[in-house]
């Protein structure tokens, strides 16, 4: 069993692609064979696994979100009790709820079990600028 954190910075809303510092834990481990468990310490994003390929899935993904829960002005954030840090934060922490704050990923012969296309990200939901933890353990 062995542990770290990633501090992940962003700038902004969006996908940011952390595969390559995932796949490099793994292999400084020397595990051949386990699990690697990733959780984010923050409820204002979130990980998911997803489509490395294309970035225009990224894209429509981000859209897709905005669209679903916006970010709200004083008129559509009526509904909000929680709107101390700003108009983003309530609907980040709804897109939070939406998705996931910590994923699983096989480990075969020393190398992360992810599809040809995957990529694991982490869903940056707030507007401004964040350093972002995510613990990682293989075990």
């Amino acid at each position: 069993m062995t542990q770290t954190i990633l501090i992940l910075p962003t700038d902004g809303p969006g996908l940011y692609e952390f595969t390559a510092a995932a796949e490099a834990f793994v292999r400084e481990a020397g595990v051949a064979s386990g699990l690697l468990t990733l959780f984010c310490q923050h409820t204002s994003c979130s990980l998911t696994v997803q489509e490395n390929a294309d970035p225009d899935v990224q894209v429509d993904l981000q859209n897709f979100f905005a669209r679903l829960v916006p970010d709200g002005d004083a008129a559509s954030m009526r509904w909000m009790i929680h709107t101390a840090e700003g108009p983003d934060d309530m609907p980040a922490h709804i897109k939070t709820a939406l998705t996931q704050t910590h994923l699983s990923v096989p480990v075969m012969k020393s190398r992360l079990a992810l599809g040809t296309w995957q990529g694991i990200y982490l869903f940056e939901h707030r507007t401004r600028p964040h350093q972002r933890r995510v613990v990682l353990h293989l075990s």
